[in-house]
């Protein structure tokens, strides 16, 4: 046989293998749903309409101890087979007992299922996911989501309340740290990488957990930047701006939704029938089950939609199939059931879609298989657990400034380490680290000293208290992550610094927000780093020495005077358990920087919400203009932001040639290939994230200045260089119409690419009707 005719044969047989296989996949996908469901109609069959109530119910842990059944208010529900599952528990032993209570004391012995928010970690803790989104690196973030199911579901728990996808552009809100930054297509990209990670190919398996997509939806676009708060807007916007990562995250699978606290059209989600379920499950085809947040039912009272019965009867009917601690559905469906303001069939929808969850789990089959003892000695922050955790943080770090190439520092002389985050080991981890235990972590002062050895030294000084104000100080610090707070003088605090700063050949000044500072019910509407610490800052420049400000903050902040003053500035948002001795691989040049920022930062609060996927008005102002009367300006500061969208130094420096098209114009059914040559002309080695945007010019509604289309991080070597491929299909041209249709229009594009969403080299093309 000729080796061509031989190569065919073995492709032929390799995609006929491929095709059998991906046709075996589907056969036996639809043999496991026919067995759920048969096996789940015969158990409902046997349920009572308190037992299916029951199911909706989710409870915190609560008063849960074993052995006191009698006593237990929440022992004596699970016996009655009136809880569903329960979150905020944590340990195999307590969930173990906990399972097994249910089990053996029910009369069907339904298993329960067993929630946390493991939301960037369990205890080895990731960057927290703004900052992890930073990375702009799709592996490390999945790779991220894995090792935190494996070291949960090790611990018992089988259900997370992760991934938070909401887009927000309003740095006030404190939950911007638990998102991905502001804009669409890079939050869908990171919402199917979560979710792929969590749940793997089957979350039956027991390393593998059930993840829920939250907060749907627009959570993140609340007025004021303050918790909690009124969202409205168009559904054009939604749709084209805040929709899509939700979206991506169903089409990747997710086995669950919760509704958000916000109102959609005047209605709350919770009770959001055109939400939940013409769009979440109509159109978008979501299977799982949906949950409320944290007493969301009842809040819907303090809305005025009604009293409990009211509410809870809105919910479930609306397409909510679970109620988080506010046993709405446990106290009121069987009376609006008996009234006819609920159905049977609405209970019985409900009651499937959580019993088919645990059925996906795999808890009927074996009710504790996410309870091995061995699994939990052995898989919870293992030596490679930390080491990936170390290596992932090391990549969402953002380089904003290094004037005179300050970073590197060298690892000789003495190094001063003065600021309140500088030995405040028990803040690395950052907000919703709910499993971690900040007794093994690292102050930074301890990684610097790990990391310099006996080549250098290392002088520490407090500096500052956080705040100026006590009671600030305490509202920012809670959950057990104090600063220790100082009770000297602040003048005595400094005045230390300063005796200490003078020891140092450079200062390193770790200063920022605190953990909480960041984080559910933790906005703020001064954004600025705390004036006493700004005030340590300035006095440390006031030495002379050299200073870098390692910034630790969870959402974007007005750093214009640090911009204008600091040397050099190295954001590290909040790190995770590695933080330490991430920030000194990065500090000391073992790794180069290469994050980027997800959220704009404002030159000022005044310019919130400020993101770079803005539209024109019909009076913008002159490119490269401050201020012209009669245009869209403001008469104080210009519309520039201090840092845009995708802005990232790092130790080396990458250039880029413009953009080279295959074809200027193309129809619906062809692709553009579009080809950028970058070339590392610095003198380091390191990675840079090469991004494509879009502008579509003229459209029959207003269409925003660019849009993030693509994205590649690529490493060179020092003089590399390397010719960059994106390809574009008419699928990255679509928007959502006038009519909500989703579709492109013919017409010209620009292109955009670059090293940040500023600083960019363009091209055009033209869409063919």
């Amino acid at each position: 046989m000729k080796k061509s005719t031989f190569c065919f044969t073995i492709i032929l047989s390799l995609i006929f293998t491929d095709a059998v296989f991906s046709q075996q996949k589907k056969v036996n996908s639809t043999a496991n749903t026919q067995q759920m469901n048969q096996f789940v109609a015969a158990l409902m069959k046997k349920m009572t309409l308190e037992e299916k109530i029951g199911q909706l119910n989710l409870p915190s842990s609560g008063d849960f101890t074993t052995g006191t059944a009698s006593n237990s208010g929440i022992e004596q529900k699970m016996k009655a087979g009136q809880v569903g599952g329960l979150f905020n528990i944590k340990s195999v032993a307590k969930i173990r007992a906990a399972q097994q209570f249910a089990v053996e004391n029910s009369r069907l012995k339904i298993p329960l299922v067993f929630g946390m928010d493991v939301i960037h970690g369990y205890q080895t803790v990731f960057p927290i996911p703004l900052g992890l989104s930073c990375s702009w690196d799709m592996q490390a973030i999945e790779r991220s989501a894995q090792i935190a199911a494996a070291e949960a579901s090790a611990d018992g728990i089988c259900w997370t309340f992760s991934p938070m996808v909401d887009i927000s552009r309003d740095p006030r809100w404190g939950r911007v740290s638990e998102g991905s930054g502001e804009d669409p297509y890079l939050g869908s990209q990171i919402a199917r990488a979560m979710v792929k990670g969590y749940q793997g190919q089957n979350y039956s398996q027991p390393n593998n957990i059930m993840a829920c997509v939250k907060h749907y939806a627009l959570y993140g676009a609340v007025e004021a930047g303050r918790e909690y708060n009124t969202i409205d807007m168009s559904r054009v916007r939604m749709f084209n701006e805040y929709m899509p990562p939700y979206k991506a995250a169903v089409d990747a699978g997710a086995g669950s939704v919760m509704a958000s606290f916000n109102e959609v059209d005047g209605i709350p989600a919770t009770g959001n029938k055109w939400l939940l379920t013409d769009v979440l499950r109509k159109q978008w085809g979501f299977n799982g089950f949906v949950v409320t947040d944290y007493t969301g039912m009842p809040e819907m009272i303090a809305h005025g939609m009604g009293d409990l019965q009211q509410v809870s009867a809105l919910a479930l009917k609306a397409g909510v199939d679970m109620d988080m601690v506010g046993e709405g559905f446990l106290t009121t469906l069987k009376k609006s059931l008996a009234e006819g303001k609920v159905t049977q069939q609405d209970i019985d929808r409900a009651c499937r879609k959580v019993l088919e969850a645990k059925y996906k789990l795999g808890l009927f089959s074996d009710p504790y298989r996410f309870c091995n003892v061995k699994r939990a000695q052995t898989e919870i922050y293992t030596a490679a657990n930390r080491k990936a955790a170390r290596e992932i943080a090391a990549k969402s770090f953002v380089l904003l400034k290094n004037q005179n190439q300050i970073l590197p520092l060298k690892k000789s002389g003495t190094i001063a380490l003065i600021g309140p985050l500088a030995d405040a080991k028990e803040n690395m981890s950052g907000t919703w680290s709910v499993a971690a235990d900040p007794t093994n972590y690292k102050s930074l002062v301890t990684a610097l000293k790990d990391a310099t050895g006996n080549k250098a030294k290392i002088v520490y000084a407090k500096g500052s208290n956080l705040d100026a104000d006590s009671a600030f100080e305490a509202r920012a610090t809670m959950f057990g992550k104090s600063l220790h707070r100082d009770l000297r003088s602040n003048e005595d605090i400094l005045k230390e610094a300063l005796r200490t700063a003078e020891k140092a050949d450079v200062i390193v000044a770790a200063v920022g927000e605190s953990a909480e500072m960041s984080g559910e019910s933790s906005s703020r509407s001064n954004i600025q780093v705390p004036k006493i610490q700004q005030d340590l800052v300035q006095a440390l420049l006031k030495t002379g020495k050299p200073v870098v400000l390692v910034l630790f903050t969870g959402r974007p902040l007005d750093l214009t005077w640090e911009s204008k003053n600091v040397p050099a500035i190295l954001n590290v948002w909040f790190g995770g358990s590695e933080a330490g001795d991430a920030i000194g691989d990065v500090l000391f040049g073992n790794v180069t920087p290469s994050g980027k920022l997800t959220a704009t930062f404002p030159q000022n609060v005044g310019q919130v919400p400020l993101y770079y996927n803005h539209k024109n008005t019909g009076r913008p102002l002159g490119e490269g203009e401050w201020f012209q009367k009669f245009r869209s300006n403001y008469l104080d500061v210009s519309n520039d932001p201090l840092y845009p969208f995708g802005f990232g130094l790092s130790y080396t420096s990458f250039t880029y040639e413009k953009p080279v098209l295959d074809k200027s114009r193309i129809r619906k059914t062809d692709a553009i290939k579009v080809n950028v040559k970058v070339t590392n002309t610095g003198n380091f080695d390191g990675e840079e994230v090469v991004q494509l945007y879009i502008q579509d010019l003229v459209g029959s509604i207003t269409r925003p200045v660019k849009e993030l289309k693509g994205f590649q991080k690529i490493f060179l070597k020092k003089g590399e260089s390397r010719n960059i491929q994106f390809t574009i299909t008419n699928n990255d041209l679509k928007f959502y119409n006038s009519d909500l249709k989703f579709d492109s229009e013919p017409g010209d594009f620009k292109i955009y690419t670059g090293t940040n969403s500023s600083d960019v080299k363009e091209a055009s093309f033209t869409l063919l009707p």
